[in-house]
């Protein structure tokens, strides 16, 4: 009779376990599924709010580029004197200040992406240091024909680095 009852007794609990545990997985899933859910409404809620910042810093980026560009650069910077390294430390000033002015931009895009834009900067202010150092240019004036004519012959930095951010951003749009 006691293997009797621990049979009878086996025939509701085996039952109940396997049930119990198929209702456990299923739960679990559930929960999990929901979760992930939760975190993917969330993820998509903070890339609305996201993607217009980092619009905006690309866009912040795309107009330091242009106004480092040495060609716009020399339009918009007039020698103060006739004197070349003047001249030469006014134009690094002001590639300089628009840098630092957009510097913050950089946690908004990809660190390959800003490494291109420091070297597209590095690379403007190295050839306005190698025309000033040309013993052909005397003046501040032979010293901004002398840039804009590498500026045409050469493929300026701030265009490779322009078009590098452009295709970055279809990339993630």
């Amino acid at each position: 009779m006691n293997t009797d009852k621990i049979v009878e007794l086996l025939m509701y609990a085996v039952p109940s376990l396997i049930t119990g545990g198929v209702a456990y997985y299923l739960f679990d899933n559930y929960f999990k599924d929901q979760q992930n859910t939760r975190r993917w409404l969330v993820q998509r809620e903070n890339q609305k709010q996201a993607l217009p910042l980092r619009l905006q810093a690309y866009e912040r980026l795309a107009l330091l580029l242009e106004r480092i560009n040495p060609s716009k650069l020399l339009i918009r910077v007039a020698p103060i004197s006739p004197e070349k390294l003047e001249y030469q430390n006014l134009l690094i000033q002001h590639i300089e200040q628009e840098f630092e002015h957009n510097i913050t931009q950089q946690i908004y895009i990809s660190d390959e992406c800003w490494t291109i834009l420091l070297t597209a900067k590095n690379t403007i202010i190295q050839n306005i240091r190698k025309a000033a150092v040309d013993e052909s240019v005397s003046n501040a004036d032979d010293l901004r024909e002398k840039i804009l004519n590498n500026s045409l012959q050469d493929d300026v930095a701030t265009n490779v680095a322009l078009t590098f951010m452009k295709n970055e951003i279809n990339n993630f749009l």
